[in-house]
């Protein structure tokens, strides 16, 4: 809802604009400073901290709603963006690797992600409800609800972890983070297979809407198809416990069905198409999370969160990039075309995989 509050407060187009710009600027700033921070003190720390700061930007917005308390308030919401990111995957895998349970990383993220989606779609639905019986208070006072009950959780997970012998030197903690990529090539290969997997379907959510609605699908009805697409990307991240066995060959092979599913589907303008693309984002999703658990598996426990904001860092420059070559192809084509070119990305890093692969064997 947050878009129309923008443009009911009277922001111009290029305001709204500005203010999603500042909001991915801040997250890449403090993407891997943040990393290191959570390797060098506590990560539950900056996991409860983050629904805080993203609290209280939502507050602002319905309080004293202008251009400056919006620009405030996603500052706010991109350092919270931040603490968490890479700080819940590193807190994850330890607490279950000192339970001897590593192994089953891929299977408790993804259904922490299903769990996430379900939330996403059940907060869709609920919006218009809320909104029609409270406005913009109603569902600022939701949002804001929802990030303490966020930072409630997050303040009762385990953590075993002791903090980093330097004292919470994070400058310390992230160049050692660098220094141990640049130093295993699995590690760099690693890092970067999660951007290669996570930013181009990241980037086309945006755009859903849009290629439902070119397939002729009146307005009222495109939530509702939007629905069956992120069923789709729920059911893949539940499949990740047993797709969890897959080698280098079923990655590659997940990744090239996805994107063939992605290419056809956008091209077929009917309900079968929309379910491929359902299909297609649920390989992707699945994809996702087995790409950060081959990270998590080959790191040190003491940089954990700085590398894996580094992963983060990727994803969010590679999201960007896939942005401007949307709009460039979206200028003169249909989003049905720039959809299928899409799929492109994924298919030559399936084939890099699969000769990585045979290269190594």
């Amino acid at each position: 809802m947050y878009a129309l509050l923008f443009s009911d407060t009277g922001l111009s187009v290029w305001q709204i604009a500005s203010l999603f710009a500042l909001w991915s600027i801040t997250g890449v700033l403090l993407e891997v400073p943040s990393g290191a921070w959570a390797d060098a003190v506590s990560r539950r720390l900056l996991l409860w901290l983050g629904p805080l700061l993203t609290a209280a930007g939502f507050a602002l917005w319905v309080i004293v709603p202008s251009y400056w308390a919006f620009a405030a308030g996603f500052a706010l919401w991109g350092a919270g963006g931040a603490l968490g990111s890479g700080a819940l995957e590193a807190l994850v895998y330890d607490e279950l690797d000192g339970l001897g349970a590593a192994g089953r990383y891929a299977r408790v993220m993804g259904r922490a992600r299903a769990a996430g989606l379900i939330g996403v779609m059940a907060a869709m639905g609920l919006a218009g409800p809320v909104f029609a019986w409270g406005g913009y208070p109603a569902v600022g006072t939701a949002s804001v609800l929802a990030c303490l009950l966020a930072a409630a959780t997050a303040s009762r997970f385990p953590e075993h972890r002791a903090p980093a012998e330097d004292g919470g030197n994070w400058a310390a903690t992230l160049r050692a983070g660098v220094a141990e990529a640049r130093a295993d090539r699995s590690v760099v290969g690693a890092l970067l297979l999660v951007p290669a997997v996570t930013a181009v379907w990241s980037a086309l959510d945006e755009f859903t809407a849009l290629l439902v609605r070119d397939f002729g699908v009146p307005d009222e009805r495109v939530p509702y198809l939007l629905l069956l697409i992120w069923a789709g990307a729920t059911a893949g991240s539940l499949l990740a416990g047993p797709a969890e066995r897959l080698g280098t060959a079923g990655l590659a092979g997940l990744l090239a069905g996805a994107a063939l599913a992605l290419a056809v589907g956008a091209t077929a303008p009917s309900m079968a198409g929309i379910g491929l693309v359902a299909l297609a984002f649920g390989g992707f999703q699945l994809a996702t999370v087995l790409a950060d658990a081959r990270l998590q598996e080959r790191i040190d426990d003491s940089r954990r969160a700085t590398l894996t904001s580094l992963a983060g860092l990727g994803t969010e420059l590679a999201t960007v990039a896939t942005y401007g070559a949307y709009a460039t192809i979206g200028a003169t084509a249909a989003h049905s075309t720039a959809f299928a070119l899409s799929a492109v990305p994924y298919l030559v890093t399936a084939a890099l995989l699969a000769a990585g692969r045979t290269a190594t064997r």
